[in-house]
Order: C-alpha cells, then structure tokens, then sequence
C-alpha cells in the first residue's frame, strides 16, 4: 500500500494539482453516478431538451474514450427526444414538451417531469362574481351593485405532469401521462386535482382523458381558462380506440365513457346510477405539411337512466350529439378555429351548459312525462401570429337552449354569447406572458338579460 504523506509538507504547486485532480473526479464520478446529460444544440425555436442518461454502468464509461459508447448515448438522446416529439399533443390547454427526460441509454425506458407556473390576474367591471373563470352562464340576471366589479388574482391553474415512456418488443411503445392542477376546492384553496391520467399502446387509451368528443385544436388560447363558451373540453374515464390511415389524412377515433347526467327532475321521477356509457365517436381529415390543418365530424350517443317512482319502474331517455370542427391555416401568419355542435341532453358536451340540470326536464303539460332539452352552440376564431414571439386572437362564441314544450321556468338560461379578444408574447420558448379583454351576455327564457366585461392578465413559465 502506498504510504500517504502528510500534505502540509508538501510545496504548494503539488497540493493544488492534487486537489484538482480530486475535484475533478469527484465531479465526473457524481455526475455520472446519477445520470450522464448531454444537450441537443438547436435554435430555440426547435425541441431541445436536457435528457439525461440512467446506467449504473456509466460510471464505468468514465474516462475511457471510447467513441463507441459516446456514439451509443447520443443515439439514445436523439431517439428519446424523438419520442417526446412524436407522442406530443397540441391543442387547447394542452402542456409543453418536458425540459427535463431522464432515459435508459438503449431507450427501453424514458420518464419526464414537466409543468407550468401559471399567475393569471383579472378585474371584472361588471357581471360574473361567482366564477373566477368567465362562464356567460353564470352571469346574474338580474345584476346588483354586489356584481358589478370584482379583482381576481389566481395561481390554481399552474400545473405538473409526468410522462413515461416504454419500448417494448412485444406491445410496441406504451405512454403513461399524468398531470394535476390546484383547482380541486373551493377556489383560493389551492387543492390538487387530478386532470388525466391515462396509458396509452396499440391505438388504446384507457383511464382519464380529455373527452373523445372534444377536438383539441379547435380552439385558440385564451387567458381565460374555461375558454369558448360552445366549446366541449371535459374530462372522461374511458376506453378510446384510435387509427390513423391513408398516409395520415384520416383518424378515426370511438371510445365508451363514464357518463355525466345533470337532469331537473319532480316528484314523479329519481335520479339513478348510470348503467350505459357514452359512446363519442369522430372522423377526421388532416392535410397541409405536418397536417397542421383537419376538419372534424363527431357524434355522441348516450343512455340516461332515472327512476319512474309513480311506476316503480326504470326509464330511459336517448340523448345524442352531432358536431363538425376544425382549424384551418389559411397563410403563414393565419389560423381559424372553429366548432359547431347541436344535441339533446348533452350538456357535459357543450362547455357553458356542464352541470345545468338541462339535460332533460319534466313537461309541464303531463308530469308524467320527461324528456331530453334540445340545445347547440358554435364558436369561430382567427389567429394571426405577427411574428414567432407575439400572436393576436379573437372569436365569438354563442350557445343556446331550445324551449321543448314550456319545460323550463322562465328565469332559466336560453342564451349566451363569448366574445374575446387577446395578445400572446412569447419572451422565450418557455416563458410567455398575455393580455385579454372579455365581453359576455346571458339571456333567460323570459328575454331578461345581463352582460359582463372582464380584463385579464396572465404570465406563465413552463418547465
């Protein structure tokens, strides 16, 4: 054994080489023990995240110079990137493309972890006071001197994800997606809630997604975090099946879903378990380079079972719903929006009628009788994105309730309108701040009527 002596009697020149040599073990030796990180270098513009290699051989690999084993991590990074660039989804309230991959340096297996600080502050002039999103049908009517003006200052949006990522041999690659929020209380609570939660492989999905009925790129972001009024971003528990064919043009999509039934109900009827799941199903076509633009056709078709107590008897009532979207980019800097959807009893399908109660009602005419409440709705935007920082939008969005034989009170909802407009400036790819002026109408049965102005500010910073 080497006998050490003591370093105080060594000159100086010799003891600072040994300490840095030291140092620069313990460094490579740290670095490599956890992870070995290599950078893509790409403008800002392209996906280039910090992905980290996992092997407790890698330490191994320290010092050796073999190209060999540099030429295998780096295909490990671009082959890990690649997948995150593949498996992606755009749209509406949808999270960026993680900073941070950790992966296997063969790619069997890769995970990231993501989210976004998300501050939005508002002032409302008059109208909405109950809802810190802006939702027309929340405007009171008629309004007083308690609703007229209302600040607003809010974080519960800012959200985490993690996403995994396995190549299997046998079931292919198999995605596992997570993402929470804050807006699971009562607002100001700041409680944690589960948004999705969903595996995906072999063109199946199955656990707790954005609604299959929901088309994702159809709307433009808004500051606003509820977003169009005729829009239909919901959440399901479900099965969805998905192919894509003729070189990409066509997906087709069906899935069965948990169902979510808000009806009005008297005396001669009960609410029961549901026992029928939805059945959201769509066709696509996609063209353009990248298939940046589609249109969309979907339906849905749903069972909602409620008890006859004047029978004693189980009752069920068909409720459907048609809807054509899409987003079209006319030129370079252009982009439209659009959704337009007509149904009976599918209130969680249409984003300002979710948890109304309109999804049937009794006829005033016969007690004895129930039925499903007629409503659509069609909101249209355009995007024009005056540079790659900074982007203008605006739409209009407007959804009503059909009176179906005088079965609703006259003080319930018959129409609202959504009208926005708002500035979006990337400062960086990941760091984004917005402005946004909102104007809103509710209209009841007896042609009562309120609006409501809003101004919105948003900053937030993904990771």
């Amino acid at each position: 054994m080497q006998n050490i002596e003591n370093p105080l009697k060594k000159p100086n020149s010799i003891r600072l080489m040994k300490t840095f040599r030291l140092l620069t073990a313990v460094l490579l030796l740290a670095s490599s023990a956890s992870a070995q990180r290599y950078s893509n270098q790409a403008p800002e513009s392209e996906y280039s995240p910090t992905v980290y290699l996992i092997s407790a051989q890698e330490v191994e690999t320290i010092g050796c110079g073999c190209a060999d084993v540099a030429a295998r991590n780096r295909t490990a990074v671009a082959n890990a990137t690649q997948d995150y660039i593949e498996t992606h989804r755009y749209g509406f309230q949808q999270v960026d493309k993680p900073q941070f991959v950790f992966t296997t340096k063969d790619n069997r297996f890769s995970f990231a972890l993501g989210g976004s600080v998300t501050l939005r502050a508002g002032y409302g002039f008059e109208g909405i006071s109950d809802n810190i999103d802006f939702v027309p049908y929340d405007i009171p009517v008629p309004g007083s001197y308690a609703t007229n003006q209302k600040l607003m200052m809010d974080a519960s949006t800012s959200r985490v994800f993690v996403k995994a990522i396995a190549n299997s041999g046998v079931l292919g690659r198999v995605l596992v997606f997570m993402d929470a929020d804050f807006r699971g209380g009562r607002e100001g609570s700041y409680t944690p809630r589960l948004r999705s939660a969903y595996v995906s492989l072999g063109g199946f999905t199955l656990g707790r997604d954005v609604t299959t009925f929901c088309d994702l790129q159809a709307a433009p972001n808004t500051v606003d975090f509820r977003g169009p009024n005729a829009y239909n971003f919901n959440f399901a528990t479900m099965i969805r099946y998905e192919v894509t064919f003729a070189r990409d043009r066509l997906t087709f999509g069906v899935a069965a879903e948990m169902p979510n039934v808000s009806g009005t109900y008297n005396d001669n009827f009960a609410a029961l378990r549901q026992r029928v799941p939805d059945f959201p199903a769509y066709l696509q076509l996609s063209w353009g380079n990248n298939r940046e633009s589609h249109i969309r056709f979907s339906g849905v078709v749903r069972d909602m079972y409620l008890r006859n107590v004047r029978t004693n008897k189980n009752t069920t009532l068909l409720g459907w719903g048609a809807q054509f979207s899409g987003r079209i980019k006319v030129a370079r800097p252009l982009v439209l929006f659009m959704n337009g959807v007509y149904g009976k009893g599918i209130t969680p399908y249409i984003q300002d009628l979710t948890g109304s109660g309109l999804d049937f009602a009794p006829n005033p005419q016969n007690a004895e009788k129930i039925q499903t409440m007629p409503m659509w709705g069609w909101q249209a935007a355009a995007q024009i994105n005056l540079s790659r920082r900074v982007c203008l939008t605006g739409g209009y969005s407007m959804v009503r309730m059909e009176r179906n034989h005088g079965a609703v009170s006259d003080n319930e909802y018959r129409q609202g309108q959504y009208i926005f407009g708002n500035i979006f400036y990337n400062v960086t790819s990941r760091f984004r701040v917005a402005g946004e002026f909102l104007y809103g109408t509710r209209k009841n049965m007896n042609a009562a009527k309120n609006h409501a102005n809003r101004a919105n500010l948003m900053v937030q910073y993904s990771f």
